[in-house]
């Protein structure tokens, strides 16, 4: 059974804690799907240690839904979480993201092997390999042109019948341009401008 990701993203209202606001401190700014729509489980280990297969050292783990959670995260998240519909509920602020390690590397696996058949190409299969499990992942998908064991970063190639790509797995690699995650980076990014690095955070949980 799949795991899926849910949330949005929140900001700190400049107006809290002082005498002329009365609003709720935090404000719920965006859904997270219209950004995200992956399941990856390297990422969601690497963010937020869940199903983290391949031993990122996560950087928000198990933190569960903030205190303070602005009311609309609160309507879309609360309940679920509550009826344990929705499991492994955290939070990280875009300072951290934007201070996170992109060479760190996990514990276990030095590299992913990703693979779509071509008569099947919305699905996605993803591998973590070390070089110890190298030939036997790649038994799956057939020899590629070249010794992987050598690639220090994105590499991809054809067969008859497949699409792969291999690339050091690294949290640059899980977090990187090839996924949807600059997505909600950007607009985190953008929504910090204002509101400060602290004042901008990423509430997820998983179902």
């Amino acid at each position: 059974m799949s795991t899926d990701i849910h949330g949005g993203i929140e900001f700190r209202h400049p107006g809290a804690g002082t005498d002329y606001y009365d609003g709720e401190p935090w404000v719920a700014a965006m859904d997270l799907w219209p950004l995200y729509d992956e399941t990856d489980y390297a990422a969601f280990g690497c963010l937020f240690g869940v199903r983290n297969y391949a031993g990122f050292q996560p950087l928000a783990p198990d933190r569960d839904l903030p205190v303070d959670l602005s009311s609309g995260m609160r309507s879309k998240l609360g309940p679920w979480v509550a009826s344990d519909g929705l499991h492994s509920a955290s939070w990280v602020s875009w300072a951290e993201l934007a201070s996170v390690d992109l060479t760190a590397t996990p514990r276990e696996f030095n590299g992913r092997l990703t693979w779509r058949t071509k008569a099947l190409p919305s699905i996605l299969h993803q591998h973590p390999v070390s070089d110890s499990r190298l030939l036997e992942a790649l038994s799956v998908v057939g020899e590629p042109p070249f010794d992987l064991r050598d690639a220090t970063e994105r590499v991809e190639w054809t067969t008859d019948e497949l699409t792969c790509t291999y690339e050091p797995l690294t949290v640059g690699a899980v977090l990187g341009p090839e996924t949807h995650w600059p997505h909600v980076f950007a607009v985190m990014r953008a929504l910090a401008g204002r509101f400060g690095d602290e004042g901008v955070r990423l509430v997820v949980a998983f179902d």
